[in-house]
This record gives C-alpha cells, structure tokens and sequence, in this order.
C-alpha cells in the first residue's frame, strides 16, 4: 500500500515548477491530491502533465487566484464541500515582480500572494486539517487497520533563507522608496519562516505540524519569468530539476520521522537557523496581528 493512501492533500502553485513536482509526488505515494491553479484551464493542464508522469493520479483540481482574498475564501469553501479533511497542505506559491501591483484588496501583489495567501487560506483549512490529524490517530489506534498515511496533518510552507533581511513593520508592502523585487521578495521570505513557527505554536498539541523549507535554486519554472536577467540565468543554470529540489518538502509531508516535528525551517532534510528576526517571537506575533487585521479575521 502507498504510504499516503487514504489521504488527501492541497497543494498551491501546483500549475507548474516545484508546486507541480510536489503534487505528482504525493500523488505518487497515493493521496488524493488537490491541484491548485489560477484558472481551471491551468488546473487540467497541470493534472494532464502530472498524470503523465503518475498514471494512477488521483487528482482534483481547485481554482483560486492567490493574490485575491474573495478567491481564496471561495476556493476553500469550494475544498471543504467535497472534503471534511485535510492531510497534508502544501504552499508553494509565489511572484517575483519587476515593478509594483495592488491587487483587488488594495494590497501589494508580492505581499498578498506570498505572505496574505499562505495567512488565509491556511488559517481557513486549520479545522480540516485538524480533522484530517484526528482521523489518522484513530486509524492508528485500529490494531487491524494500520494508518494510512502520516498520524499527524502536515503544512509545509515554501520559503528559503533570507539572510540580513528584517520585516519593516512600517512599510510592510513596499509603498515607500522605488520599489523593486530585491526589496519586496526577501522579506516576505522571512515572513512566510515566521508565519509557520507561528502555526506551529498555536497548533502544539493538535496533532497538526508545521514546518518551512528552503528548497533552493529551481531551474526551469515560470516564477522568474517576469524579472528576467542574469537572477534567472543563474538560476536554470544552477539551480536544481523541480523533481530533486521537491526532496525535502516530501519528507517533510509524508515521512513517519517528521510526524512530530514542526515550527523548524529545513534544507536537504537537515534544520537551518532562523537567526535575527526569524528568532523573535515578537516581531512573529506583530506579523500575525498584521496579517490577521488586512485578512479580517480575529489575532
């Protein structure tokens, strides 16, 4: 039996890239997967490919414009009409953009998407995967029936290590000085590090994990499409096949010795650091009040 039978699985930025070489990797392991992409046309598309790869996919697609809260809110009402369990919640999505976007929300493109969407639509399936964990302990407890799939509900956040950058609480969507993707996208690195040790702590005891992972340069993938330059030359030049770089956020998802761990930023399997501000739970609580007040939903 595949480890991950049994179960079901979300994943967004699933249309291409890493986020498209995650599903068909929980697909592989048999879980039902849940294909996230901006339109439903991307969605087939991203199946289509997967089940190329994976012939006995199981596959669901689900629309949502992660930029756009109403999207976001409509896509989880969608998920949780056909599913009362999440196991496995798996954020890829992401922009780098050249020049500055405000969104239908009145929020900064690179915000909303990479920091406001992994905020929303995870805090909107907290009570599915919650569900999702709760079932796998009973599973587990069944002497005749072993578990099918992971004993605990796992998010997994892409993000990467953001060096000296600190989050500017003043001017957290980049409305201040020129703007440019050097500016916007570091942070909201460190932001999406914060968010998950923040899930994680006030998930403890739950039977839910969270955990980041730095996966590094991935050549190929459309996230570096509208910068261009000699950052994405040098990126598909050295970076790493989707395929490898998924490694470590696939362990992190399926495997029984992650189970238990969480709040932690990982790389090739091993934890990093989280110096400076990724170490201080105040500027994490800061961050979540933001996000929680431009989301409107209770801190």
């Amino acid at each position: 039996m595949a480890s991950m039978e049994g179960t079901v699985a979300l994943v967004t930025g699933a249309a291409g890239g890493l986020g498209n070489a995650v599903a068909a990797g929980l697909a592989r392991e048999g879980a039902v997967v849940v294909v996230v992409g901006r339109s439903e046309a991307r969605a087939e598309q991203a199946m289509k490919g997967i089940r190329s790869r994976v012939p006995a996919a199981q596959l669901e697609p689900l629309v949502c414009d992660l930029s756009v809260q109403a999207s976001i809110r409509s896509a989880a009402t969608d998920f949780l009409s056909r599913h009362d369990r999440l196991d496995v919640l798996v954020n890829t999505a992401g922009v780098f953009r050249k020049e500055r976007h405000v969104t239908p929300d009145g929020l900064e493109l690179t915000f909303a998407t990479n920091v406001m969407a992994y905020f929303l639509l995870t805090n909107l399936l907290l009570d599915a995967l919650r569900h999702g964990a709760a079932a796998g302990r009973v599973s587990a407890g069944t002497a005749d029936r072993p578990a099918a799939g992971p004993r605990t509900s796992r998010i997994v956040n892409i993000a990467s290590r953001y060096g000296n950058t600190r989050l500017n609480f003043d001017d957290l969507q980049t409305a201040n000085g020129k703007y440019s993707y050097l500016r916007s996208t570091p942070p909201t690195m460190l932001a999406r590090v914060l968010l998950t040790q923040e899930f994680a702590e006030r998930l403890r005891g739950s039977g839910v994990v969270a955990n980041a992972v730095h996966p590094g340069l991935v050549k190929d993938t459309a996230l570096l499409t509208d910068v261009g330059g000699p950052f994405r030359w040098v990126t598909n030049t050295f970076g790493a096949p989707a395929e490898k770089a998924v490694d470590t956020a696939l362990w992190l998802a399926t495997a029984s010795e992650t189970a238990e761990v969480s709040g932690k930023l990982w790389t090739k399997r091993k934890e990093l650091p989280t110096p400076g501000m990724g170490s201080d739970p105040e500027a994490r609580q800061r961050l979540w009040d933001a996000c929680a007040h431009l989301a409107g939903l209770p801190k």
